[in-house]
């Protein structure tokens, strides 16, 4: 058949062709050491019924969001998502389109990225945005690459408060670039602070509002401490709806704003794909990684747009490049920014203050519980709290009788034994009373 190729004869007719006298042969050079003596341990050939049969049965291992209480977070939360966001992103014109390298046969997504430039620009206080981002995480390992640029220095200090993936990600990108990452350690009981670590040598300081255990903090003072020392002050937001609540980053000084969009227009999705939030103060836009879409003026006077800075590794000068981002995401920022449109910036400001006002109440009925401490001062819809046992085991249990209870602190501090009876949680507008009281009752018997 023309669509089932590769017979045993081809391939001993390609065999033949290139000089190789079997498909082993092909290995030559791969070293004896790393490759496998047997079959990968996995089933045989199925015909594709059977292979949905059993995916199917594997994935309804998973306990997904929208089948149990739901309270987890920790750079990913559940959120409402409109129908209009789904439908209007599966409109072959935007589902199928690709970098907008031709202006004058992308002026709908051209417009659509200028939009949802104009949107993350207000809602994180700055004054320029660009066309989006992988996600949160290379998002935040840009903005340290940036501020290297910008002050020609390597060293950057990452907040214990940074979620310990973006930190990671940040450490990986740096360790090939002669950056020195100094991770300050998370200890959600004390309040940091990060400015006598700041020094001349100093390129950023990266902290995260809220913070990975919740708490909101007014970096104000820190955004000072950076600029009398030359450095630049990066803020990273992972939960992005916070933002219609505390103050934007810029109007706390930042320069650099690295977030996470997924909460608007994107579901979980199981963890991806996400899209990457990215601004910053007007003099560092040369410096910026990504795209900027701009508004202009055809010859008839007609408003159009334009690519006004593209990446500069797609064209002939790859060893000026700002940046190895290439593509952003860009139906994940359609979403986002229909989203963002539907609520408006009323609906956007009472999406945050359900959030937080959802938040309260769960925190106030989980202190009441014996075994359980919520040990925030302050917090916008995620919070941790101390358990009585090991956070980890507790969840475990709670999962089992259909309840997913939060983030065991040691699944991503791992070794750190201080923090292993702590659990984060968040409660965003998809949490219902009833789930509380599951959730509360639940906790009282296993603790």
């Amino acid at each position: 058949m023309r669509y089932l190729p590769l017979t045993d004869q081809d391939r001993q007719d390609m065999l033949a062709a290139i000089g190789a006298p079997n498909m082993a042969a092909l290995y030559k050079d791969v070293a004896a050491d790393v490759l496998l003596d047997q079959p990968v341990d996995l089933p045989g050939f199925k015909g594709e019924l059977e292979v949905e049969q059993i995916i199917g049965g594997l994935a309804a291992n998973n306990l997904g969001s929208g089948a149990a209480p739901f309270f987890l977070g920790a750079g990913n939360y559940s959120h409402h998502i409109p129908a209009a966001a789904d439908h209007l992103i599966q409109r072959s014109e935007f589902l199928t389109s690709y970098t907008p390298y031709q202006p004058e046969v992308s002026q709908g997504t051209l417009q659509a990225l200028f939009e949802f430039q104009t949107q993350v620009a207000m809602i994180t206080g700055m004054e320029i945005a660009n066309a989006s981002l992988y996600d949160g995480a290379t998002a935040a390992a840009e903005a340290a690459m940036m501020a290297c640029r910008v002050t020609r220095r390597n060293k950057v200090i990452l907040s214990g408060g940074l979620h310990p993936h973006y930190a990671e990600v940040t450490a990986t990108s740096a360790k090939f670039l002669d950056i020195e990452i100094v991770t300050k350690t998370a200890d959600p009981s004390a309040e940091e602070d990060l400015a006598p670590d700041i020094d001349d040598e100093t390129a950023c300081v990266i902290v995260q509002n809220p913070g990975f255990f919740g708490q909101v903090r007014d970096h104000s003072a820190l955004a000072e401490a950076c600029h009398d020392k030359g450095a630049l002050l990066v803020v990273v937001v992972t939960e992005i709806v916070s933002l219609g609540a505390v103050l934007s980053p810029g109007d706390m000084g930042a320069d650099i704003v690295a977030a996470e969009g997924q909460s608007l227009g994107n579901a979980l999705n199981f963890g991806g794909p996400h899209v990457g939030l990215f601004a910053v103060r007007e003099k560092y836009l040369r410096q910026m990684p990504g795209r900027v879409a701009g508004e202009t003026k055809d010859i008839e006077g007609k408003r159009g747009w334009v690519l006004t800075l593209s990446t500069r590794e797609q064209h002939i000068r790859r060893e000026k490049a700002t940046s190895n981002i290439c593509t952003n995401s860009g139906l994940c920022a359609l979403a986002f920014s229909i989203h963002l449109t539907l609520l408006g910036e009323a609906g956007f400001t009472r999406l945050a203050q359900l959030n937080h006002a959802t938040a309260i109440a769960l925190a106030n009925r989980l202190d009441a519980v014996t075994g359980v401490d919520v040990i925030n001062d302050t917090f916008f819809n995620e919070f941790t709290v101390k358990l009585s046992k090991p956070a980890a085991g507790v969840v475990d249990a709670l999962a089992a009788a259909g309840i997913l209870a939060g983030v065991p602190a040691s699944r991503l501090y791992p070794g750190q034994p201080e923090l292993e009876n702590l659990l984060v949680v968040a409660a965003t507008e998809t949490v219902t009373p009833d789930d509380m009281d599951q959730l509360a009752g639940s906790l009282a018997e296993v603790l």
